[in-house]
């Protein structure tokens, strides 16, 4: 049997580092736990959030998953170290990989990270950023409004357009050249986030850098699958089945991702 990654996110987010990890790595199963029935996670408090990133994770654990993707920033920020502690098999999150991309892009050491209120409050960001180059001065901002909008399908037109332009005003007269879209629900929103800062900004998502770093954990552990899973990809939610069906296939709207090979599946934690 074809072992999976397993990938964990509070609700439909995480679903752009599934998209991202079935493109760069299109050998391998992934196993999706998304917790939609209790997002958003942001103004939860650490221990909550812990708890209910725990019981995602034995959950999958349950399916002898051979490396665990955090795609949730928040969950990342309070659960992370814990589970690289407990676990015996690669467990990565969103946050490092973030912060390597905005170091790399920024030109004037001026970065801006929006986030969910406890990831923001962490200063999760702040501390990986400064870790790799100390001078690098950040702007956070908890944006509370932008998951709720994302999880009910709203990812453009009017409504969205209001809530993001209203939500980013402060980084209308910034200095910042880089914003980290410290949220993985963020990035569907990143067309509205873009078109409100304009192109003088840059704006990171860390889907791409996760996978390409899952592609190297993996390697360097000999779990790279060579050849194509036999196996379909299990896609899991705690909430609403048919929303979150319908919003993975609006997010993997691509030709290169089969959607026979998807099942989706609910599940009580």
């Amino acid at each position: 049997m074809d072992r999976a990654i397993g990938v964990i996110d509070s609700g439909v987010g995480g679903l752009t580092v599934a998209n991202e990890l079935l493109r760069q790595l299109p050998n391998e199963r992934l196993i999706y736990v998304g917790d939609t029935l209790r997002c958003p996670y942001g103004p939860r408090n650490a221990q909550e959030v812990l708890t209910f990133t725990w019981e995602m994770v034995e959950f999958l654990l349950t399916k002898n998953i051979k490396m665990l993707v955090v795609a949730c920033n928040t969950a990342t920020a309070f659960a992370l170290e814990s589970l690289q502690e407990k676990l015996t098999i690669p467990v990565i999150g969103v946050i490092q990989p973030g912060a390597r991309a905005a170091i790399n892009v920024t030109k004037n050491n001026q970065v801006g990270v929006i986030g969910t209120e406890g990831t923001i409050n962490s200063q999760a960001y702040v501390q990986a950023l400064k870790q790799i180059k100390e001078e690098i001065q950040v702007q956070s901002l908890a944006c509370p409004l932008f998951v709720p909008m994302v999880e009910r399908g709203i990812l453009n037109g009017e409504e969205a357009e209001e809530i993001v332009a209203s939500t980013l005003q402060v980084f209308k007269t910034t200095q910042i050249d880089t914003l980290i879209l410290g949220c993985t629900h963020y990035p569907l929103i990143k067309d509205t986030i873009q078109s409100t800062l304009g192109n003088k900004i840059h704006v990171i998502s860390s889907s791409e850098e996760t996978a390409r770093e899952t592609s190297l954990i993996l390697e360097m552990n000999g779990l790279l699958q060579i050849e194509p899973a036999t196996y379909k990809h299990e896609f899991y939610t705690t909430g609403d089945i048919d929303h979150f069906q319908k919003m993975t296939e609006r997010i993997f709207n691509r030709t290169w991702i089969d959607r026979d090979l998807i099942r989706f599946w609910h599940v009580k934690l």
